[in-house]
């Protein structure tokens, strides 16, 4: 189920971060927020846990979503990544195996979905 997922959003624009983040949590999401990935870095070194890390992949301050994705894999093997960019994959850095893609823009029920899909994994 969707709602028991602890999910960490790293997007840097403000008003799309509290957006999405505002409307996973009325879906019943436990939602933790990063503006860049230097934040979600040291989120995700801390204690507390994530199902999902649902980033951009392009971010300022020097840690892109792919290299997010790639320090999940060796520090948090069971999280699952969920990357989102507005660029086609083919125009991105190869992403790291087991890593969804999700293009921009995307409908909150399109979000939903690979969530569900990531939860039913999970299971």
């Amino acid at each position: 189920m969707v709602a028991r997922l602890r999910v960490l959003m790293v997007e840097d624009q403000d008003d799309l971060r509290e957006l999405i983040g505002s409307a996973l949590r009325d879906y019943g999401v436990a939602v933790t927020t990063a503006a860049d990935g230097v934040a979600a870095q040291a989120l995700i070194e801390s204690d507390e846990e994530f199902d999902v890390v649902f980033t951009d992949v392009r971010m300022p301050n020097g840690v892109c979503g792919v290299a997010l994705a790639e320090s999940i894999r060796e520090t948090r093997p069971h999280a699952r990544v969920i990357l989102t960019s507005g660029f086609a994959p083919a125009q991105l850095p190869q992403l790291p195996p087991g890593v969804a893609f999700l293009p921009k823009p995307y409908r909150l029920k399109q979000l939903f979905a690979i969530l569900s899909a990531v939860a039913a994994a999970e299971e």
